[in-house]
């Protein structure tokens, strides 16, 4: 796997889940804080341990440290990694993790827990968003809801590899209005037989139920094979919920299921292999999106097929491209097949009190059917800025292309005699938020947005010329990881 600067000497490699690193230094971190007397690996080739050593601290020339059996802390750049079996030089970066097998950025934060139990490393993180959701225009209602994920994790070192267990689970099926959080110009998936738009389906509450086997492969590469059931195919970017760039926006992005939709899949197998900056993996797995039985297992064919290409050139900049054949994914046009490619930029930027995160992603559905071809594109861009430790201003800007937005008896109201009009979504959506509670266990803040939209005249009659959304809410999650935390059952 790359290391997180392929020019520094401390070798960091990358994938898993959305974990972002820190960016406190070594160097100042007192003993009473850490407790690191476990034997430091050396996160160089040819790094030798240090002769003059802090108490409790294992370092090597390069300041690299080691923080129990399993973390390892890059003295050059505060990046938090957990090694890979008990190699010296390969360490999977925490930071890169993004959802399934994706990497981000690896000098994005974290905001998490853990504590280490034996032999095993144990982590906890979750996000809930509990607010106001009102959507302008004709079509537009508002709603008090809540959308949130909880994902415990465990590694623990297995044979010459590491193992990675992962949960993620949701509780939008009890916290979302009945068909799904209000979203204007949304489509996928069904509730009560009937497609979805104007809506955003709640998560299922199992969303990933995952294992991950790592290996060394010499100094500088790894193999990897994943299991999930659920999990995530290597298909598209980082899943919006586990991008920095989208960390404070509640919302999902109009271009979901053009861009990362596969994120809960029920069955699938990924293998790949890395080597300094760069990944190829690939996957085979069930491409039907989950059914409306959000409590439930969904076990279908694994008909369909995904390879992934990702770069990290250092720790601020990620990029991938990715293909999928997807098998019949929608339950409601059970004859038609996806072809989805999707390309991704993610840029990450530590500031003095802050951070700096932003996107760019573009998605591709062909799809096919009897009689039938159609070519869909979505293009997303959003950038999270955090400054002066306590604020945050964001900023989504989407170009969607729709043709599921029109019911029969829309298209009868409009004249349109084509059962799949396409039409170009514009949604530009400005926000904000500030902690109001921010320590080493519990971030809490308030936040609130606004979004714009630009669309075909035509649709004027369904959704009025100038429809403006607002959210109000209230966010939590854990606190920031900083260097200063980690010590022993933290």
């Amino acid at each position: 796997m790359p290391s997180a600067s392929p020019s520094a000497a401390p070798h960091i490699h990358t994938q898993g889940m959305k974990m972002p690193a820190t960016t406190a230094p070594a160097s100042t971190a007192s003993p009473d804080k850490m407790d690191m007397n476990m034997p430091m690996p050396s996160q160089s080739p040819n790094g030798t341990p240090a002769e003059n050593k802090m108490p409790g601290m294992d370092m090597s020339k390069n300041g690299a440290m080691d923080m129990g059996p399993l973390l390892v802390m890059s003295g050059s750049g505060g990046d938090i990694g957990i090694r890979v079996g008990s190699s010296a030089t390969n360490v999977t970066s925490m930071g890169a993790m993004g959802s399934g097998t994706s990497w981000q950025p690896s000098s994005a934060p974290m905001y998490m827990s853990h504590k280490q139990s034996g032999s095993w490393l144990l982590m906890f993180h979750y996000n809930a968003v509990v607010g106001v959701n009102s959507q302008g225009g004709p079509r537009g209602v508002t709603k008090f809801e809540s959308a949130n994920w909880f994902m415990p994790m465990a590694y623990r070192k297995l044979g010459k590899g590491t193992v990675q267990l992962r949960g993620m689970f949701s509780f939008e099926l009890f916290t979302f209005p009945r068909g799904g959080s209000p979203l204007l110009f949304q489509t996928g998936e069904t509730y009560k037989g009937q497609p979805l738009i104007d809506r955003q389906h709640p998560h299922d509450l199992f969303m990933e139920l995952s294992a991950q086997y790592t290996l060394p492969l010499g100094e500088r590469g790894t193999w990897f094979t994943y299991f999930g059931y659920p999990g995530e195919p290597a298909l598209g970017p980082v899943a919006f919920m586990h991008r920095a760039s989208a960390a404070e926006n509640p919302a999902a992005t109009l271009g979901h299921h053009l861009q990362d939709s596969s994120h809960i899949t029920f069955g699938v197998l990924t293998t790949g292999v890395t080597y300094r900056w760069l990944k190829l993996e690939g996957s085979i797995f069930n491409g039907r999106e989950p059914d409306e039985n959000r409590y439930n297992f969904d076990g279908h064919k694994w008909n369909s097929r995904s390879a992934r290409l990702s770069l990290m050139p250092n720790s601020n900049w990620t990029m991938q491209v990715s293909y999928g054949f997807l098998r019949r994914p929608e339950a409601s046009e059970p004859d038609t097949d996806i072809r989805r490619t999707t390309a991704s930029v993610q840029y990450n930027k530590p500031l003095d009190r802050g951070n700096w995160a932003s996107a760019f992603i573009w998605g591709r559905n062909h799809t096919s059917s009897p009689g039938e071809i159609h070519n869909l594109n979505g293009y997303t861009f959003e950038s999270t800025v955090n400054f002066l430790d306590k604020n945050y201003l964001y900023t989504r800007l989407e170009l969607v292309d729709k043709n599921e937005l029109l019911r029969a008896v829309d298209r009868a109201q409009l004249g349109i005699s084509d059962d799949h009009p396409s039409f170009r979504i514009g949604a530009y959506t400005f926000g904000g938020a500030r902690d109001v509670l921010a320590n080493k266990k519990l971030s809490v803040a308030v936040g609130s947005d606004l979004t714009f939209y630009s669309k075909p005249d035509l649709l004027d009659q369904l959704y009025g010329e100038h429809p403006v959304s607002w959210k109000l809410f209230l966010r939590m999650r854990p606190g920031k990881m900083e260097m200063n935390t980690m010590h022993g059952g933290h």
